[in-house]
């Protein structure tokens, strides 16, 4: 009871800090980052190609040299398109690199798919990241957690707190907002690519999560991205594909002529019916049924 008590004040601290707003010029936190990893000595990131991640990752090269390492998970749930996409920004900076593959999909308490997959998910990549810093000398993992994070819920920071996983960018104070604005000065290409968190996300709570599931979302995801669509999910409901497309390019989706083209497409993809959702996309939708008791249990890790 002692233990889950103190959990509970650590994560409710963690909020009430989240709230407030950060200290100084956007300049002050990049060089207190900057610091924090330079105290370090070494450090392991995890690696997603996303823009926090990457950015940390980028960082964390620009001030440790080849005394840290970018570990990228590889599975089912990760999109080859963002593999390809991380692995193309770690050669163009020069970042130490490995891909290790990740077993979660293996893991009955993963592929039930309740509102904790994304705390079994971070455990088998902070227990495999930890076995490999053992093995190659690295004390310390962070990982790309900024400081707007613990606003929704999302469950992987417990597996994070669990393993003692630093989040440099939430300790600074940078926000999504300050990453990108720090990732465009450096000229970074991905400085305003849409959030891709992993393509279990798209399954709705208490579908099995399984190879199958997560090679027909990306099919469809591939298709509209195909279409022209830049910022988008395909929610899977079982035989219904509910489409979220960002209000900005709803236009665009109105027509006819894409309808049909949207429909077709996604049926390809193995779904039997289609639906475009008429509030367009939004992170952590499928977060919208969990009980309230839930979604009080604030954590960080992507809940696309």
């Amino acid at each position: 009871m002692a233990k889950r008590r103190g959990r509970i004040i650590a994560v409710m601290a963690a909020i009430v800090q989240s709230t407030m707003p950060p200290a100084g010029s956007v300049e002050d936190r990049l060089r207190m980052l900057e610091e924090r990893l330079r105290a370090l000595g070494s450090v392991m990131v995890a690696y997603s190609g996303g823009v926090d991640s990457a950015f940390l990752a980028a960082v964390a090269h620009r001030v440790l040299g080849d005394r840290m390492l970018a570990v990228l998970a590889d599975s089912a749930s990760l999109a080859r398109r963002d593999l390809e996409q991380a692995r193309q920004f770690a050669e163009e900076q020069g970042i130490p690199l490995r891909v290790i593959a990740t077993g979660e999909l293996e893991k009955p308490e993963y592929q039930r798919n309740d509102a904790d997959r994304c705390f079994h998910c971070k455990t088998e990549l902070f227990d495999s990241m930890q076995a490999l810093g053992a093995e190659l000398g690295y004390a310390q993992i962070a990982y790309g957690m900024n400081a707007d994070d613990t606003r929704d819920y999302r469950p992987g920071q417990r597996a994070a707190q669990e393993h003692a996983v630093l989040a440099p960018l939430a300790d600074a104070g940078l926000t999504k907002q300050d990453i990108r604005a720090l990732a465009k000065a450096a000229g970074y290409a991905l400085w305003d690519r849409p959030a891709a968190p992993c393509l279990s996300s798209r399954v709705e709570y208490g579908r099995p999560v399984t190879r199958e599931v997560l090679e027909q979302v990306e099919r469809g995801e591939e298709s509209l991205r195909r279409l022209g669509f830049r910022e988008f999910r395909v929610r899977h409901h079982g035989e219904l594909a509910r489409v979220e497309i960002a209000r900005t390019e709803m236009p665009r989706a109105l027509t006819m002529e894409m309808l049909d083209a949207i429909t077709a497409s996604l049926r390809q993809a193995g779904f039997q019916y289609v639906t475009l959702d008429c509030a367009g996309f939004r992170s952590g939708s499928m977060n919208a049924i969990l009980p309230a008791d839930v979604l009080t249990r604030r954590g960080a890790g992507p809940t696309g």
